[in-house]
C-alpha cells in the first residue's frame, strides 16, 4: 500500500510541472485570463475598453456584471439601458466606448465573442474630478509644518489619491500630505505640492516666508520703519531750522540798522 501511495505522489509530482507548462503557454498566448484590467474614466467624460483583438468578430456580447451592455449578433447592433446612445462598439476590434460617464457605469465589464477562447473582462473605475489642493502651514515644536490636501468634500477613491512634493530638499522627496523644515535650515523661498491620480494631477505651491513666526519680521520691518521715520523727522528738522536762521538773521540786520 505504501509503495502504490509513493507511486502515486511520484506520478502527481511528475504531471505537476507539466499542467504548470500548460498554463503557463495558455497564459501567454491569452486564451486564460487571470485578473480583470483596470480602467479609469472621469465623470462626464468618456473611457474605452480596449480589446484589440487580431481575428474577425462575427459575434460581441458586452456585459456588465450580468447586464447587457451592447450585443452585435446577425448584423445587428443593440445598446441595453442605460448605456442607449452613450455606447460606441467597434465591430472590428471588440473595443467599446462609453460616453458622458456616470459614478452608477463604475462596476465589471466582461466582453465575450465566439472568437475569443475565455472572456475579457475589466474593471471600471469612475472618478470625480480632481481639485487643486491646498497648501497651508503652522509652527509646530520649532519646525515648520506644511500640509497638502485636497477639500474634505471630495471623496472619490481618496485611496486612488497620491501626494508628493517639489523642492530642493531630501523631505519633498517622500509622497505624504506632510512635510516639516526646520528654522534653521536654508529654507527654499516655494514649494509645490501635486495631489494626483491615475489620470490627473494638479499642484499648488506656498512661499514658506509666510510660515515664519511674524515675531522676527514684525520687529525687523518695525526697526526698518523706525529708521525711515528717524530720517524724515531728522531731514525736515534740519530744513526747518535751517529756515527759521535765515529768518533770525534777517530780522538782526534790521534792527541793528534802525
Amino acid at each position: 500500500m505504501l509503495a502504490r501511495r509513493a507511486m502515486a505522489a511520484g506520478s502527481d509530482a511528475g504531471r505537476a510541472p507539466g499542467v504548470l507548462v500548460v498554463v503557463c503557454l495558455l497564459l501567454c498566448f491569452g486564451f486564460i485570463s487571470c485578473g480583470s484590467q483596470r480602467v479609469y474614466g472621469i465623470v462626464h467624460e468618456n473611457v474605452t475598453f480596449s480589446v484589440a483583438s487580431t481575428v474577425p468578430l462575427n459575434e460581441i456580447l458586452w456585459k456588465k456584471q450580468k447586464d447587457k451592455v451592447a450585443e452585435w449578433e446577425n448584423s445587428e447592433l443593440r445598446a441595453f439601458s442605460p448605456f442607449t446612445n452613450r455606447i460606441n462598439l467597434d465591430l472590428v476590434s471588440g473595443d467599446l466606448t462609453i460616453f458622458n460617464l456616470t459614478s452608477s457605469d463604475e462596476d465589471k465589464y466582461e466582453m465575450e465573442s465566439p472568437n475569443i477562447t475565455g472572456t475579457k473582462t475589466f474593471s471600471l473605475y469612475v472618478l470625480e474630478p480632481l481639485p487643486s489642493p491646498r497648501a497651508t502651514c503652522a509652527l509646530t515644536n520649532g519646525s515648520i509644518e506644511v500640509l497638502c490636501k485636497i477639500s474634505e468634500h471630495y471623496n472619490s477613491h481618496p485611496e486612488l489619491t497620491v501626494y508628493s512634493w517639489d523642492c530642493p530638499m531630501e523631505q519633498c522627496k517622500h509622497n505624504s500630505t506632510k512635510v516639516y523644515f526646520k528654522l534653521e535650515d536654508d529654507l527654499p523661498q516655494t514649494i509645490q505640492c501635486t495631489a494626483s491620480n491615475p489620470l490627473v494631477n494638479k499642484t499648488s505651491s506656498i512661499v514658506l516666508e509666510t510660515c515664519v513666526p511674524n515675531s522676527g519680521h514684525s520687529r525687523n520691518r518695525y526697526m526698518f520703519i523706525l529708521s525711515l521715520l528717524g530720517a524724515i523727522i531728522i531731514t525736515t528738522c534740519t530744513m526747518l531750522y535751517m529756515r527759521g536762521i535765515l529768518k533770525c538773521g534777517r530780522q538782526t540786520d534790521r534792527n541793528s540798522s534802525s
